[in-house]
C-alpha cells in the first residue's frame, strides 16, 4: 500500500467534486456532499488535517480506494 496521503477537509472535497460529488452545504464545521445513485451521504469536518482513519472511512464510504484518492489530490 502506498503512503496515505495528508490532507485538510477542504482538500478531500476538492478531490471528491472531481469524483462527481456534489457540496449540499455545510452543517456547523463539517461540509456535507452528496452523488445520484450513491445511498451515503458524505460528511467531512472542516479540519486543517483530516485523522487517517475519518479519511479512509470516507474514501470507502464514496466506494473508492485510497490510490484512486491520492490520482485526484494531485
Amino acid at each position: 500500500m502506498s503512503n496515505f496521503p495528508v490532507v485538510s477537509g477542504k482538500q478531500a472535497v476538492k478531490a471528491f467534486i472531481k469524483a462527481g460529488w456534489s457540496l449540499r452545504g455545510q452543517v456547523g464545521s463539517h461540509m456535507v456532499l452528496t452523488k445520484p445513485g450513491m445511498k451515503a451521504n458524505l460528511s467531512i469536518p472542516n479540519h486543517k488535517v483530516l485523522a487517517a482513519g475519518t479519511l479512509r472511512r470516507l474514501i470507502r464510504s464514496a466506494g473508492m480506494d485510497i490510490s484512486n484518492f491520492i490520482d485526484l489530490i494531485k
